[in-house]
């Protein structure tokens, strides 16, 4: 007999729970009942049960808190959640940490009662003692088998020599896959495994890795069918067992299983995968083959249709880290477009998860983190996560598109937010605003009148209080700033004194050497001349 444990605080509940079905004959035994968490898992520690049924809602310790500490206490316990509530966060929390599944208790009936409880001895590690109908059959010590096999499918998808091999023999050795003729091995890679964990410590690193496993081995089910295993780099391998021949229904269900542990991934983890089948083959020694066909389908481009435009590059250029640096310094959000445009048009052609991709999307963040430092360094990590998209959104990622979109959006946050900081000041918020569009607008056409009727004020007030507050007109506080950029562009050696008058707002090459004259004392020529003498 299976022991179960009933853990609810409401004692109708309970009764209902002891009278749906007739445990004994469906080979079940009721080993006790515990009415809150504490006494539940006294209770544990003196019956020992085979599986712990729990209320989600209960007093001094909940059942998400319980689920938890059973996990951690009693590994073999498996646990089913109840609950009157239809809510996401419980089953996202119970199911990462364990448990086989979450029933709503208005929808319980015999039928779901029973398939649940079936399916939480089918995952019970079979290393425990459980009990068969006689009270004394114990099942084959697995627990060991289903670890090492899991090792060895690690091994097969890293291409270790004789991972096959070694696979099939410790499978026969320890009865798993019994009976089976056909097999396939898949892939699955998270899309941006290394841009989410590049500031993990190691053992975070591995904790998201393993979640992964645990979530997708809860959703393929039986161990000794279908094992899910990590590889590296984002990359885990699950392996299928059939006993039926007919490669277009095994096909079917791998393709099914794949769709549901991709959505259980996004669901519990917000992660998206990419995920690919193998052939069918015959024998444990042939999936070391099928996980290759599967990961060259996952690796190559998924356009097609689009020719590969990779040039070799593995890193931003020097010059696009200067040009982003110096768009981002002047403010320039079409400048920073362009650049982040260029350099994804580079990349088509390849997968997200590729190497090139995530390293070149790190150093566009490290970029990003830099100007940070440079120009904002009173920002704290903590608010530069409230003002700039989070990158726990990358884990939502699965075309190259949608990543260009994210970073075109996360610079775009990175210009505004730089903008806002320059233009604050012992400022009223008329005469801030005035310069908020001053740096936003000044390469284009920009005057007191037109900022005056963008915030709502009569031109001759903003004059005045702009005058008062600054000491100087609007018209000179922003020839101040197209200067400004203008010395910044000549740093940079990039343009002509010409180009750079256009760049820096000037419809006039006269008039921008005039006011350059006047406001640094030399001529745009003999600025660079000294800058380029001082380096």
């Amino acid at each position: 007999m299976y022991r179960v444990l009933l853990v609810d605080d409401e004692p109708l509940a309970r009764h209902h729970l002891t009278t749906l079905l007739d445990w004994n004959k469906e080979g079940f035994e009721l080993c006790g009942e515990a009415h809150n968490g504490a006494m539940a898992l006294a209770s544990i520690g003196r019956s020992a049960p085979d599986v712990a049924i729990i209320d989600v809602n209960m007093p001094e310790m909940d059942g998400v808190a319980l689920n938890r500490a059973i996990k951690e206490k009693f590994p073999s316990v498996r646990t089913i959640m109840l609950s009157g509530y239809d809510d996401y966060d419980y089953v996202r929390e119970c199911l990462k940490d364990g448990a086989v599944d979450y029933l709503l208790k208005h929808r319980l009936d015999e039928a779901s009662l029973l398939a649940i409880l079936n399916k939480a001895v089918e995952m019970k590690p079979s290393g425990d003692r459980l009990r068969g109908n006689n009270g004394a059959e114990e099942m084959e010590d697995g627990r060991e088998g289903a670890a090492l096999v899991r090792d060895l499918a690690a091994d097969l998808a890293r291409g270790k020599p004789e991972a096959a091999a070694k696979l099939e023999a410790a499978a026969e050795r320890h009865g798993l896959f019994r009976g089976a003729i056909s097999y396939v091995a898949a892939a699955v890679q998270i899309v941006s495994f290394r841009l989410l964990t590049e500031s993990y410590s190691d053992v975070q690193t591995n904790r998201l890795a393993q979640q992964a496993v645990d979530i997708m081995q809860q959703s393929l089910g039986d161990m000794r069918e279908r094992v899910a295993a990590y590889a590296e780099d984002g990359r885990l391998i699950v392996l299928f067992a059939f006993k039926e021949r007919s490669e277009h229904v095994v096909a079917g269900e791998v393709g099914g299983s794949i769709a549901k542990l991709q959505h259980a991934l996004e669901l519990m983890l917000n992660l998206k995968c990419m995920a690919a089948p193998g052939y069918v083959c015959g024998s444990l020694t042939q999936l070391a083959a099928s996980y290759g066909a599967a990961a060259r389908a996952i690796d190559v481009s998924p356009s097609p249709e689009r020719p590969t435009l990779f040039n070799g590059r593995v890193s931003l250029t020097i010059e696009e880290q200067k040009e982003l640096l110096l768009s981002i310094e002047r403010l320039d959000k079409e400048g920073m477009q362009r650049l982040l445009a260029s350099v994804f048009f580079s990349l088509r052609g390849q997968p997200v998860h590729a190497q090139t991709v995530q390293m070149v999307v790190s150093e566009l963040l490290h970029t990003g983190d830099k100007a940070i430092k440079k120009w904002m360094p009173t920002l704290s990590s903590e608010a530069a996560e409230r003002e700039l998209p989070s990158r726990s959104e990358l884990g939502k990622i699965a075309t190259l598109a949608e990543l260009e979109l994210w970073l075109q959006r996360y610079y775009a946050g990175l210009l505004e937010l730089l903008g806002r900081r320059r233009a604050s000041g012992p400022y009223s918020r008329h005469v801030t605003q005035a310069i908020e569009l001053i740096l936003e607008k000044y390469q284009g056409y920009i005057t007191l009148e037109l900022a005056a009727g963008a915030i709502g004020l009569h031109p001759s007030y903003l004059s005045r209080i702009f005058k008062e507050e600054t000491r100087s007109t609007f018209s000179e506080y922003l020839n101040r700033v197209r200067i400004d950029v203008s010395c910044k562009l000549l740093e940079s050696g990039r343009y002509s004194i010409k180009q750079i008058s256009t760049l820096a707002g000037f419809a006039n090459y006269n008039y921008f050497f005039k006011v350059f004259k006047e406001l640094k004392g030399q001529t745009p020529q003999a600025y660079l001349n000294g800058e380029r003498a001082v380096k």
